[in-house]
């Protein structure tokens, strides 16, 4: 079960969290739109490379990944979106498309929306297309200590 991992971290991490299960749904609008949750609030994950190396750039559903803006804000001058086939084997706990923004977990960077720091609660994937995890903003900042920027356009 894909949220394996997730779950047990949150769970020694004393994290209040709960679990969302939706029908099947693959792009960020239709899971927001199955579990019933404003597109503002559902997270998702895009992995981007920053001088070769993977990181994870989080967004509001509704938004894009700027690469100029990410660029700007990274101070790096080569960052590109990494294709599926580049990156499915670092999540094999996961679904294609449905990693959790845990970065920690995968040992790689996170760098989150500045729109998203702007609601209490932030739900996002939990490693598969039919269950979705929702806890607080804050708890989240505390266990992933991502670089909040801003990156993303609507």
């Amino acid at each position: 079960m894909p949220v394996k991992k997730l779950k047990e971290f949150l769970d020694k991490n004393k994290v209040k969290y709960v679990s969302i299960k939706h029908s099947p749904a693959f792009t960020a609008q239709e899971i927001a739109q199955s579990a019933h949750i404003p597109g503002r609030n559902l997270a998702k994950t895009v992995i981007v490379k920053i001088e070769g190396e993977f990181a994870m750039a989080v967004l509001p559903a509704k938004y894009l990944v700027d690469i100029d803006l990410l660029r700007d804000a990274t101070g790096k001058e080569n960052v590109e979106l990494a294709g599926e086939k580049e990156f499915k084997n670092m999540f094999p706990d996961c679904e294609i498309g449905a990693m959790p923004p845990f970065g920690n977990l995968y040992k790689m960077p996170v760098y989150v929306a500045e729109a998203l720091t702007k609601d209490k609660e932030i739900a996002f994937n939990a490693g598969s297309h039919t269950e979705l995890i929702r806890l607080s903003f804050e708890d989240f900042e505390r266990l992933v200590k991502p670089k909040v920027v801003q990156f993303a356009l609507v």
